[in-house]
């Protein structure tokens, strides 16, 4: 998909913002988020407090959304945390590479020195995948940690990338 547009999200994007996480957090198959969760509160949660919250659109259309925020406070902070979501007519169409890419670019001229993803749902294997490419590693596993609501418990995933060479892991 070409000319895919990043921008601040606004008050404007709510109801886009909220259409793609309606149908993502319903699902349940990659958020640990309630299910029934209400509008209200989803956009809360996406739009919460400290995070830095962008839009993805082709021809002015929203087609996805991300959020970057500290991962924790006070000596954590220098890691960063992103949840990313995708409209489903975009998915497998670039959409979430180029959130990611920018991601990346924003984290590092922010000053993160590191991206880490908390609970990725194990099942998740195209988020996975994409991580992966990008140069994110598994730094633990949490076995059966998420209930699934076709597949039963699987595991969740912590995943981490430094964005500074000079931090990367170094072998034991």
């Amino acid at each position: 998909m070409s000319d895919i547009t990043m921008r601040a999200a606004t008050a404007a994007d709510h109801a886009a913002v909220w259409e793609i996480l309606r149908r993502v957090f319903r699902a349940g198959e990659t958020y640990a988020i309630d299910p029934g969760i209400s509008q209200g509160d989803a956009l809360a949660y996406w739009f919460g407090p400290g995070r830095e919250v962008r839009v993805a659109e082709v021809d002015g259309r929203v087609l996805g959304s991300y959020y970057i925020r500290p991962n924790a406070e006070g000596g954590g902070a220098h890691v960063c945390n992103c949840g990313f979501v995708t409209a489903e007519a975009a998915q497998g169409k670039g959409v979430a590479r180029a959130m990611l890419a920018e991601a990346l670019d924003r984290a590092a001229r922010s000053g993160y020195l590191a991206m880490q993803f908390n609970f990725v749902i194990s099942t998740n294997t195209r988020a996975i995948r994409l991580w992966e490419m990008a140069g994110f590693a598994v730094a633990g596993r949490l076995p059966g940690a998420y209930l699934h609501p076709t597949l039963g418990y699987v595991d969740a995933l912590v995943m981490y990338r430094s964005l500074r060479t000079d931090l990367a892991p170094q072998p034991l």
